[in-house]
């Protein structure tokens, strides 16, 4: 593992490398243009490694580390801007809690080079000698785009001076930071569940996902949905502001869960009568049992 984290860490590093050559260049340009490029070429530079060692989970990572270093940019590239300073350490904290419990969440889970996850080992199947085309439009630079728009309500909250911190601020750090609890409540739930010991066939269905299937998404989704209140509380009522955490939630709803689902259904038989009794995201009360 001390070898596959390396090269993790190496990977990492050139895409960080290559952000900064990318951006130096642009940095007179407007900062969404000079942060977009910059993670468009850190993403290629990452699937540049995940086609070397045949593995697209050398991406796995990437989409939880990137927003911290674009919140960073767009927090220094404004220092005079008069944005409120507790709203700008406020939205920097919880974008940094965010990232780094979600990295070591899939750091922890991580089983080395050899491990890809299965949505892509499935995709592999599917398309075969596409394959590789698929993994950098789809794997690699799809969610980059879907996050990068998910991030565009921190540009307003770092550097909007319209208005000081506020009510709304506090609605939008209690969105922020209950989500960044749910989802770390439920990935723990999650995780001692799949190293504990059950029957075949058993899955989680207590605690906070016996409220709803997939209570690690809601928190995931509620997170962005806090992002864009920040830009609200900042004076931005805007629907390119709104557009990232739309998009991230159309994502979830029409993709990522029927998938899981699905999955689900094929390799536990009773997940379907599961689903039948218990939302997918919205949480509803148990059944007694």
């Amino acid at each position: 593992m001390i070898r596959a984290f390396t090269w993790i860490a190496v990977a990492y590093l050139v895409a960080g490398a290559v952000a900064l050559a990318v951006a130096n260049p642009l940095r007179a340009e407007h900062p969404i243009l000079v942060a977009g490029a910059a993670d468009l070429g850190a993403t290629v530079a990452i699937f540049a490694f995940s086609l070397a060692f045949r593995n697209s989970s050398f991406y796995d990572a990437y989409w939880s580390v990137a927003p911290i270093p674009i919140a960073l940019y767009w927090w220094l590239s404004a220092p005079d801007s008069g944005a409120d300073p507790v709203r700008r350490l406020l939205v920097l904290t919880l974008v940094s809690l965010w990232g780094i419990r979600l990295t070591y969440n899939w750091a922890r889970g991580w089983r080395g080079l050899h491990h890809q996850d299965w949505r892509y080992t499935d995709l592999q199947k599917r398309t075969g000698r596409a394959y590789w085309l698929v993994s950098l439009l789809g794997i690699h630079m799809f969610p980059t785009v879907v996050v990068f728009l998910g991030c565009l309500p921190l540009l307003p909250a770092l550097t909007e001076p319209a208005r000081p911190f506020g009510a709304l601020d506090l609605v939008a750090a209690g969105v922020t930071g209950f989500a960044i609890w749910l989802e770390a409540a439920a990935d723990q739930q999650l995780r001692r569940f799949t190293t504990a010991s059950h029957p075949p066939g058993e899955f989680l269905r207590s605690g906070l996902w016996a409220w709803c299937r997939h209570p690690n998404y809601l928190g995931e989704i509620l997170f962005w949905w806090g992002l864009f209140a920040f830009s609200l509380a900042a004076g931005v009522v805007s629907w390119w502001t709104a557009a990232g955490a739309v998009a991230i939630t159309v994502m979830f709803q029409l993709v990522s869960l029927p998938m899981i689902d699905r999955r689900m259904i094929d390799r536990r038989p009773a997940y379907a009568e599961h689903m039948k009794r218990t939302s997918a995201l919205l949480p509803r009360r148990p059944a007694a049992a």
